[in-house]
């Protein structure tokens, strides 16, 4: 007689978790015990995997609201330590981007065209308790007849301030490389002639959607990990794109899912929201995140349970083809041959270089896991699934 296939509920599970019997291990983790025992017991013994994911996201800001002045103000501009925001919304609600660079940016005005301190930064300043310089300008209302303000705030004065990513947690992505004559600097790195570096992001077996890439168990108000504190996943972020070549086992060969993500900045950690600064590039901000991914099924665990030898990328010419809007593969390779370090491109041996950290972002799938052991976090049923392909 067949045996019946495992199949559990995210309540079944989140009930284990009130109990403290819930079985959580990491992506990395998972790996292992499926290529060891297989899908249909790893199924059968696994209630979550948790992921994780540290890297520079630059579609990612805030929503801030900074609260009301007397007299009242109705901002028109709006600069947080010299870094212009969006005051396009109401009277003292904005938002500021990741890659939004200072005015007057000192770096810039040795270097035309590199910024030091940017959106990034602002947002870590203020998730760190330090203080920053709001200015607004106004035109003056009847009801709002404030023209300017200027006064430091912390994050601990501002009413509202919600870290708002449009666009995180690719789902695989490209490998970078340069084939022309000279050092090009790009949102991928700092890129040497002639293949001298091959570049690339997310954090391979750990990475979230890589571990769910027909997006079975997550979508609008799945539950997360974000920047050191819970968050959501409010909906697909901007080009998200499921409809890409895939390998065998499903996953996209690359760049496919995204994820907009939203989360209290007040409860975050500046370990885990970074303001970076890419050289020749610009500024952007480095985030955490993990999705919790329950096993309801043997299909669950063997998405679960893929390994860097089974994620495959492109190699793209960020020198040639990129500029011109194409992306012509020019080669293969898996996650494993990117993370030993080198890879073998047209006879030659290229170094490899990582954006994402998989140190961090190791821990972001630890935290989240002890979170869920100790029943501090438990999993939400997504109202809506992202927008998929056929299994």
């Amino acid at each position: 007689m067949p045996r019946k296939k495992t199949t559990k509920t995210i309540e079944e599970i989140n009930e284990k978790i009130r109990k403290g019997k819930v079985v959580v291990v990491t992506a990395d983790e998972m790996t292992e015990i499926v290529k060891s025992k297989g899908a249909e017991k790893a199924a059968r013994e696994v209630d979550v995997v948790t992921t994780g994911t540290f890297s520079p996201m630059c579609s990612s800001g805030a929503f801030i609201n900074f609260g009301h002045s007397k007299p009242g103000i109705k901002a028109s501009r709006v600069w947080l330590n010299g870094v212009p925001a969006y005051a396009g919304l109401a009277a003292v609600d904005i938002y500021i981007g990741a890659t939004e660079p200072a005015e007057d940016d000192p770096l810039n005005r040795v270097h035309p065209g590199q910024f030091k301190y940017g959106g990034g930064h602002v947002i870590q300043d203020l998730i760190a308790g330090k203080k920053v310089t709001l200015r607004t300008i106004g035109y003056g209302t009847d009801c709002y007849p404030n023209k300017e303000i200027k006064k430091k705030v912390k994050l601990s004065d501002l009413p509202y301030a919600v870290l708002l990513n449009p666009r995180n947690a690719y789902q695989n992505y490209n490998v970078a490389i340069n084939l022309t004559d000279k050092t090009i600097y790009t949102y991928m790195g700092v890129l040497k002639p002639h293949a001298g570096n091959a570049n690339y992001a997310t954090s391979g077996q750990l990475s979230p959607l890589l571990n769910d890439p027909y997006y079975l168990t997550m979508g609008l108000g799945t539950r997360i990990f974000l920047g050191g504190a819970k968050g959501y996943i409010i909906g697909p972020g901007t080009q998200h794109n499921p409809h890409v070549k895939r390998s065998d086992n499903g996953v996209p060969m690359q760049a496919a899912g995204t994820l907009m993500v939203k989360g209290d900045m007040k409860e975050m950690d500046p370990k885990f929201v970074v303001g970076v600064s890419m050289l020749g590039y610009g500024c952007s901000l480095a985030v955490g995140i993990g999705v919790p991914i329950p096993i309801l099924n043997e299909d669950m665990a063997r998405f679960t349970g893929v390994s860097d030898e089974e994620i495959f990328t492109n190699i793209i010419d960020y020198g040639n083809d990129y500029p011109r809007g194409e992306a012509t593969s020019l080669g293969i390779v898996s996650y494993a041959e990117l993370k030993s370090g080198t890879i073998q491109f047209n006879g030659q041996e290229v170094p490899t270089v990582p954006l994402t950290s998989y140190k961090r972002s190791r821990e972001v799938a630890e935290i989240l896991k002890k979170w869920i052991e100790k029943g501090e976090f438990f999993l939400t049923e997504p109202v809506e699934r992202l927008p998929s392909v056929p299994l």
